[in-house]
């Protein structure tokens, strides 16, 4: 009987000492980006007026409205609850809790610095108060150097960049029209990119995960540009995304070659999107043209949540939640196959990326 008991000490000891105290090789994410990203730092910002922080936003999931630009989850969110670290807050209301002393440090988990509205041009929407990708990168930056963030957590952590939606949009309003050509419009939103991947490497950045524009000129929202078509997508924006998309591309691929020891990951969310597009059925999608929350044509003349606005019965069964941005049931979809599908992310998906054991 004694040894039994022992053997069974030993068993227990064994399994311990294997075991590592997370599922997979990283313990945090960064995020960075846009209102596909957003998680509500645009809500903690008084001077931001591109806000979802109202009904009937987050409903689906959270059950009350958290700055996020859809009914639930993003995809940044789920990939964070398939690693099983928990959800990022954003760094704005991180930054409150420190300073208020409700918490005493930066969560361990990771933090979301996208904003919704913002791009790679500082000049898109600066109106509207959001915070575009330089800043974003700078507010990380100031927690390295205040060292609030502890470096060797960054070995342990995935990147997340996605950033240009907002971009390519306003290239098309009337309001300022463009002095570049969309080839060259599009060459400096890369070097903006490449700058990005730069700086986050020196900053201890080892796996960085690029997503993709998707097909911009499909969200019912170009019902607000003059000319665009509503009954099918807009061909000239969409062109400039995959150009675009290209570019990260290859960016993501040459990371390894141009940043010993770190691994580059490129998403092709556009890719997905479209699969979803030409065969909704099989994802469990009946509308793939329009909001199921907001007005207007294409229900993407007005906002979700503003006056005035309708909404459809069951929003997992649309493509698009709001004018710009996918339903949960769609950001679940993309990130089941971002995380475990080799089809549309390479050199590999974001759960071998978190597996990897870099040195």
């Amino acid at each position: 009987m004694e040894r039994r008991v022992a053997s069974c000490v030993i068993f227990v000891l064994v399994i311990f000492s294997v075991t590592p105290a997370f599922a997979h090789n990283v313990q945090s994410v960064y995020i960075f980006g846009d209102s596909l990203f957003d998680a509500g730092n645009n809500h903690y910002n008084n001077n931001c007026s591109a806000q979802a922080d109202f009904p009937p936003y987050g409903s689906s999931y959270f059950h009350h409205p958290t700055g996020r630009f859809t009914n639930g989850r993003t995809v940044a969110d789920f990939i964070s609850q398939f690693l099983g670290i928990g959800i990022q807050k954003p760094f704005l209301e991180a930054q409150l809790e420190v300073v208020n002393g409700s918490r005493k440090e930066y969560p361990f988990n990771g933090i979301n610095f996208a904003s919704a509205g913002s791009g790679l041009y500082r000049a898109t929407n600066s109106d509207l108060g959001v915070t575009p990708i330089q800043d974003q990168l700078q507010q990380f930056q100031t927690l390295m150097d205040q060292k609030l963030i502890d470096r060797k957590l960054l070995e342990k952590s995935l990147f997340f960049f996605e950033s240009g939606s907002n971009d390519v949009f306003n290239y098309f309003l009337p309001f300022d029209p463009p002095t570049l050509t969309p080839d060259a419009y599009v060459k400096t939103m890369l070097t903006e990119v490449e700058h990005f991947v730069d700086q986050i490497y020196k900053l201890g950045a080892r796996r960085i995960a690029l997503f993709s524009l998707g097909p911009v000129g499909c969200v019912p929202a170009r019902t607000l540009i003059p000319g665009a078509p509503v009954n099918r997508c807009f061909g000239k924006m969409n062109r400039m995304a995959k150009n675009y998309n290209k570019g990260v591309e290859n960016i993501a691929k040459n990371i390894p070659k141009n940043y010993p020891g770190s691994v580059g990951v490129f998403g092709s969310v556009y890719s997905i999107f479209q699969l979803y597009r030409t065969t909704p059925s099989s994802h469990g999608i009946t509308n793939v043209t329009d909001a199921c929350c907001g007005d207007g044509t294409l229900r993407g003349m007005l906002q979700c949540g503003q006056e005035g606005y309708k909404i459809c019965d069951n929003p997992n069964e649309y493509l698009f939640w709001d004018y710009f941005h996918p339903s949960e049931h769609t950001y679940k979809l993309m990130s089941k196959s971002l995380w475990a599908d080799n089809k549309y992310i390479h050199p590999m998906n974001l759960k071998t990326l978190a597996n990897l054991t870099i040195t």
